[in-house]
């Protein structure tokens, strides 16, 4: 955090703390039950504040709940961004830091500040329940 100019506070620190230790995107509703009783209207501050100093970035899985994750460098930058999976079954969202994201040429003019690329199934734990 102070690398990247943010005083670490006790709700940064635990928000922090949280979203490391889930090793994968977590939702504000998800880092609600983990940090109970923070409030959400709290946890959603930091997450704001991290977005905004490139400690987490956005993640759209298409599950119409937005999920943060915790930025592997100095800098989120398009190069950092990875494959995503959604399970369909369990809502949970899985990084594949293995997988890049394949290189996309855009039209003259237009210039690229970040990308989404997600695939949905169903993952190894939901489908052995099956």
């Amino acid at each position: 955090m102070e690398i990247k100019g943010v005083k670490p506070t006790s709700n940064r620190i635990l928000v922090a703390r949280a979203m490391l230790a889930a090793s994968r995107p977590v939702s504000v509703t998800e880092l609600e039950t983990m940090l109970a009783p923070m409030d959400k209207s709290s946890i959603f501050r930091v997450l704001s504040l991290f977005v905004g100093h490139h400690i987490v970035h956005v993640i759209e899985d298409g599950s119409g709940t937005v999920k943060y994750e915790v930025c592997g460098s100095e800098r989120c930058t398009v190069s950092d961004m990875h494959t995503h999976f959604y399970c369909e079954k369990c809502h949970r969202t899985y990084c594949f830091k293995a997988i890049q994201i394949p290189e996309i040429e855009l039209p003259e003019g237009f210039s690229m500040s970040s990308v989404n690329y997600v695939v949905k199934g169903v993952c190894p734990e939901c489908a052995a329940r099956e």
